[in-house]
């Protein structure tokens, strides 16, 4: 008997390919060796015609489905939507989901070890974008002997590279779904990255970006950096639901620097919880890559010119409350997309959720996602 529910893809086993030949990047330096961290789900089949790639957000990574061992306490990220019978049905497609290069999750980043000082990069890591990123999967898709996605799919920074995989890739994904996210962000969306981003560099500890040489971590700023962010993730509506203005205690301490709501107790443990898993130099390499990502710059701003080439169907998705990634920004792909004459589908969700919703089971996003990717066509 089966310890794992009947739609769950079980016991997985991360897998690593290292690459030695170096990949320019937009930066204008490039990484040689470097090693990207993965895990499939799925049986691949034999014309390479049902994979389907999983670009994850910020503080993703690989594990999205599924368990690491029999007693883990969660699954992966997104096994809302991966696993037999799911929207992304795994006895269907063969999904492969990575960890991004600078990332922390086993992917070269800044907290490996650079093999010319054979200390961690740290600061010395170049900066990465979503096109560079793009890049190197598809070196590993060619390693798979995957020639073309039946789709590439991302919700927030992975929309992103979903778009983008549509853009330089054109002919290698058949379609492309795209949740809660934008062509770029606004100003609005860059001011909160660099919050985030001041309340690392300025913590005592986090020496240019060299902690590990001083056997520290920035933990006060990553802490505040992550409870910045969160409430960013969660709508109005969500978070009055979930906490109000509940207190700790029957009543107030009048003392300005304790714990007296239910909200403030959840901040400050999600922002601990995360400080003690991810590495400072990997937060503030990702909201630079989201603050960086802007297709249409190199077109005068002019998106429908952007997307011209994309071949793939694409489907677009968002949520009525998230303010982070609202649903006016899908509609200014989607106009785009019109524009230029392309396959586009587009539903706007009526969730209370805000922008986490995207990793959610609501149940009008599951049945609409799971129609989309259910007529894939993929070789018997």
């Amino acid at each position: 008997m089966s310890l794992f529910p009947d739609d769950c893809v079980g016991l997985v086993t991360p897998q690593r390919q290292a690459f030695s030949e170096p990949l320019l990047l937009s930066c204008g330096r490039s990484l040689a060796p470097y090693e990207l961290v993965y895990e499939t789900y799925g049986t691949l089949n034999a014309s390479a015609s049902n994979a389907v790639l999983i670009c994850h957000a910020l503080s993703g990574h690989h594990h999205a489905a599924g368990y690491h061992h029999e007693d883990e306490r969660k699954p992966g990220w997104w096994d809302a939507c991966i696993g037999p019978g799911k929207a992304i049905d795994t006895n269907r497609f063969f999904v492969v989901s990575l960890n991004n290069l600078g990332g922390c999750h086993g992917s070269t980043g800044p907290s490996s070890i650079d093999p010319s000082t054979g200390k961690a990069y740290g600061a010395s890591f170049p900066v990465v974008t979503v096109e560079d990123w793009v890049h190197s999967q598809a070196r590993l898709a060619d390693l798979l002997g995957i020639q073309q996605w039946a789709s590439v799919v991302g919700g927030s920074l992975g929309g992103m590279q979903a778009l983008q995989w549509a853009i330089s890739y054109p002919e290698r994904l058949r379609h492309c779904v795209a949740i809660a996210t934008a062509p770029k962000l606004s100003a609005q969306n860059i001011a909160f990255n660099e919050v985030a981003r001041q309340a690392i560099v300025t913590d005592p500890d986090f020496h240019n970006g060299d902690y590990a040489a001083f056997g520290v971590i920035p933990k006060r700023g990553l802490t505040l950096a992550r409870m910045v962010g969160h409430i960013t993730y969660l709508s109005d509506d969500a978070m009055g639901k979930k906490f109000g203005r509940d207190l700790r205690s029957e009543q107030l301490n009048y003392d300005l620097t304790s714990v007296e709501f239910e909200v403030e107790s959840y901040l400050r443990y999600q922002g601990q919880e995360f400080s003690g898993r991810f590495d400072a130099n990997t937060y503030l390499l990702m909201t630079k890559a989201l603050d960086y990502f802007d297709p249409a710059a190199a077109h005068q701003d002019d998106l429908a010119r952007t997307l011209a080439g994309v071949q793939a169907d694409v489907m677009l998705m968002s949520f009525t409350t998230d303010w982070r990634f609202s649903p006016a920004r899908s509609r200014e792909l989607v106009d785009a997309l019109l524009a230029a004459g392309k396959q586009v589908s587009y539903l706007e969700i009526d969730a209370p959720q805000g922008h986490d919703a995207f990793l959610l089971p609501i149940p009008r996003y599951i049945e609409a996602f799971s129609g989309y990717m259910n007529r894939i066509e993929v070789d018997a």
